[in-house]
């Protein structure tokens, strides 16, 4: 079934991703902190492979900032 944290933050960081170019009807800077949480939230209960993968995340929405 995978880890359901590390599937939200993804889930998560693309939202806020598509809100960045408006093609969501959340503002930004919510999906930007829900993002956020979702983020800090996965990485303490992920595998080391999952944690290299939510700092690419991570780098992907500071970019959105």
């Amino acid at each position: 079934m995978g880890n359901r944290l590390f599937q939200k933050a993804r889930e998560t960081v693309e939202i806020a991703k598509l809100a960045s170019t408006g093609q969501s009807d959340v503002p930004l800077q919510d999906a930007i902190s829900v993002a956020k949480n979702s983020l800090s939230s996965a990485y303490a209960n992920s595998t080391t492979a999952e944690k290299e993968q939510l700092r690419e995340l991570q780098n992907e929405l500071d970019q959105l900032q």
